[in-house]
């Protein structure tokens, strides 16, 4: 719903929000290269660090020797996973018991595993890591899920016995328990079987998801020293530069109050939804704190390759009759479990918010199996997540093919009603959004196989719809100063690819009639502010908290102003600077009856009559906010149960069907975020999940060795990513229907375009063969039965 709790809510009209190509405050730093990154601090005397990585899959350190290394001149110290220090740190991951941060367990080839060394450079770190002598017991290991699921698999972590959960839900009182390296999760509703029998067709199809890596653009790691200021209290002061977005989970880690850890630093690149804490990032307070100097820990590129989503197999059942309607779903699903520590966000999670809520049908079957594996690591969540969301962009497809009917109409016959799966009624942003998206393809859907080009090549198009999700349920605590006649905004940084302050600096300038330029942000890493939650979405949340600060800062303001009229500052003695603020003509007049715009104060019923922003008063004044907007109808726990915004995403491809080339001639999104705050923001969150998108679909795979289970790619010439030259264009069109109920009627629309299969669904209504992802020329003429 709307907007209706928030001041100024429903605003008409808008001079700052949705002005599009305002520049970021520290985009000038990032385009000049002169923005500094945790990693590129550089102090005197400070010290290097480095993990020694497994060369096995899967193995246990049983002993090393330091000797060698120790006596290597330029070593500092060398410690390992025996040394009390480290035992005192404990994680506290993703799921799970808290662990130590260091032990002698390598889930994977490449992990940091038993011993950092500390030296005077990087090269001496790693001349004395080659002379450790490790004595390692190798153990079985697990890179192909469907081996691992097997009765006769290894079993490669026996200890852990922890039945998935996502924020606490159960799935099923029967849910079995852990069978060798395989937990369960099941969910039902409705009556399946009926459901089957009321259909007239049953499509049975398989999707492949790979896991694949969209790399942080900057290098994880962090410098770390200690220092002693009284100013800041007794005790010692940690300084950290690349931690992620606060300081809490540093100050938790080493038990320290948080106003004793210092982040000042204001960039650490784009995370991509990726929260996790690397170890480079947590050990360095450690490793300062004994060597009594400052220590820098960084990981290379080749370190890097964790993954945005896990690797999962997809096999579905769906029933329909033959004008289209779904009457059943059953989808078993074998998802990566990743190594200890993964985030189970992407698998158990999506049994929750998966696209099966957004359906009228009420007959819905959802298993999943999630088997360990030594393959790598997820951080919380990735960009496709719901993982399963095409899934059902597929069965649309299907039906679409068999019955010859757009597969837009397909979509729109099943997408239950604005209020719950009964609600029979349209959903007026997704009507929107089809009816726009229509008119930006320009042409009509045509079944597989059938549209050649002028060039001989084969034509296919695709589509799916999404919701717009805003996750956010955090509380925000606001501050606004006028000081000096300028309005201040401080906020926490640092800053990591989602221009949030930016977005609430335009809100305040909205409310306080002021130009963006005139709100000044105050980076400041002891602000209790941060315009974050729970996603880049988490921006129209913040902003609508901010909204509410600004207008307790303005009555303060108008109130301000009529004092200053009523009580005058004295007259400035002789020699002394005259009054910034003289006298208005405000006196005898209430807050209600003044108004602020285009930086002036005045009076409502005489506009000519005012006075600059800066000369309302003298005084410093200062609004505070705690807060948040009502919950979105994502974060309800509806996750689709209630429709409120909507997008809708289109492909359009062109196949050589002699050298298998794919071609993606562009991408189309139609989104309704409710309300743009800022466009360029927007623009660039699509454009990034369609690079995304492209990447998982067209090039990127993790390639291990079978028999030793090592990542045979992780280096950027042979895990192949879209070039510059290789970027499809994009095609963008916002509707503002604000339905949703952040700032303005704002909700947002995080990661919800990213998809995992409209370009392998184009390629098919091209051709009329399926492809799993990546879509490379062999496997398209493999495909044909070409090769």
């Amino acid at each position: 719903m709307p907007d209706y709790d928030g001041a100024n809510g429903l605003r008409e009209s808008f001079r700052v929000v949705g002005t599009p190509n305002l520049p970021g405050r520290l985009s000038f730093a990032l385009a000049t290269g002169v923005a500094k990154f945790g990693i590129d601090y550089v102090l005197p005397d400070m010290l290097y660090a480095k993990f020694l990585h497994s060369p096995y899959a899967h193995a246990k350190i049983l002993h090393i020797d330091c000797t060698k290394a120790l006596a290597l001149p330029g070593v500092v110290d060398v410690l390992t996973w025996e040394d009390e220090d480290l035992k005192a740190l404990n994680l506290a991951p993703a799921r799970g018991a808290p662990r130590p941060l260091f032990d002698n367990i390598a889930d994977k080839e490449g992990d940091e595993v038993g011993a950092i060394v500390v030296a005077e450079n990087e090269d001496i770190c790693e001349e004395a890591l080659r002379l450790l002598e490790v004595e390692w017991e190798v153990k079985p290991h697990i890179v192909n899920l469907l081996e691992g699921r097997r009765e006769d698999a290894p079993v490669i972590r026996p200890e852990e016995n922890l039945q998935p959960s996502f924020g606490g839900r159960k799935y099923s009182e029967d849910t079995p328990p852990k069978r060798g390296n395989v937990y369960s999760a099941y969910m039902t509703s409705g009556d399946i079987d009926a459901g089957f029998g009321e259909a007239d067709h049953i499509a049975e199809y398989s999707l492949y998801n790979p896991a694949f890596s969209s790399h942080i653009p900057n290098p994880s790691g962090t410098v770390s020293w200690w220092s002693r200021d009284p100013y800041q209290g007794e005790g010692a002061n940690l300084h950290i530069e690349g931690a992620v977005r606060s300081r809490e989970r540093i100050a938790s880690l080493y038990n320290m109050p948080n106003e004793k850890v210092i982040q000042e630093g204001l960039f650490m690149g784009g995370k991509y939804c990726d929260w996790g804490l690397r170890k480079s990032q947590q050990i360095t307070p450690l490793l300062a704190q004994r060597t009594g100097r400052p220590v820098r820990c960084v990981n290379t590129r080749e370190e890097m390759y964790d993954m945005q989503m896990n690797e999962r197999y997809v096999y579905m059942k769906v029933g329909f009759t033959n004008d289209g309607i779904i009457t059943a779903v059953d989808d078993f699903s074998i998802a990566d479990n990743g190594v200890r520590g993964s985030s189970t966000f992407g698998n158990v999670g999506d049994l929750v918010q998966g696209p099966y809520n957004t359906l009228s049908c009420k007959n819905v079957r959802q298993r999943m199996e999630i088997v360990d594996s030594n393959r790598g690591m997820m951080f919380v969540s990735g960009q496709h997540c719901p993982f399963n969301w095409d899934s059902l962009t597929m069965a649309i497809y299907l039906i679409a093919e068999k019955l010859d009917i757009d597969p837009t109409e397909i979509a729109r016959k099943n997408l239950h009603g604005p209020t719950s799966k009964d609600d029979r009624n349209p959903v007026p942003s997704f009507d929107l959004c089809i009816e726009a998206g229509k008119k930006l393809m320009g042409q009509e859907w045509h079944k597989s196989g059938t549209k050649m080009l002028p060039d001989g090549r084969m034509h296919g198009m695709s589509f799916r719809y999404q919701m717009c999700p805003r996750h956010s349920g955090a509380i925000y605590r606001c501050k606004l100063e006028y000081r000096d006649g300028v309005v201040h905004m401080p906020t926490q940084g640092p800053l990591f690819g989602v221009y949030n302050a930016e977005c609430n600096a335009m809100v305040v300038a909205e409310e306080l009639g002021l130009n963006y330029e005139d709100v000044s942000i105050d980076f400041d890493y002891r602000e209790p502010f941060t315009p974050m939650g729970g996603g880049s979405d988490g921006t129209t949340a913040s902003a609508w908290a901010m909204k509410e600060c600004a207008n307790k800062l303005k009555k303060m303001i108008l109130q301000a102003a009529i004092n200053n009229a009523e009580n005058p500052p004295p007259a400035s003695r002789m020699g002394a600077a005259p009054s910034k603020a003289p006298p208005g003509p405000f006196k005898g007049l209430q807050p209600e009856d003044l108004d602020m715009a285009e930086g002036r104060v005045f009076i409502k019923a005489e506009p000519d009559k005012g006075v600059p922003i800066e000369q309302a008063s003298e005084e410093n004044l200062f609004a505070t906010y705690i807060g948040r907007p009502p919950l979105s109808v994502w974060s309800t726990g509806s996750m689709g149960q209630i429709l409120d915004v909507m997008n809708t995403a289109y492909c359009e491809v062109a196949v050589d069907t002699e050298t298998g080339e794919v071609e993606i001639l562009r991408f189309s999104a139609v989104a309704d975020p409710g309300l743009v705050l800022r466009p360029i923001s927007l623009e660039s969150q699509i454009d990034q999940v369609m690079y995304f998108s492209q990447g998982c679909q067209m090039l990127e795979d993790y390639i291990y060795d079978k028999r030793s289970g090592v990542l045979l790619n992780n280096n950027m010439i042979e895990y192949k990513k879209p070039g510059i030259l290789d970027v499809a264009p994009v095609e963008r069109q916002f509707l503002e229907t604000r339905a949703s109920n952040a700032a303005y009627g704002a909700s947002g629309i995080s990661h919800s375009l990213a998809n995992t299969h409209l370009v392998i669904i184009a390629i098919h209504n091209a051709t009329g063969v399926w492809v799993d992802p990546p879509a490379t020329p062999a496997k398209v003429l493999k495909a044909l039965g070409k090769i």
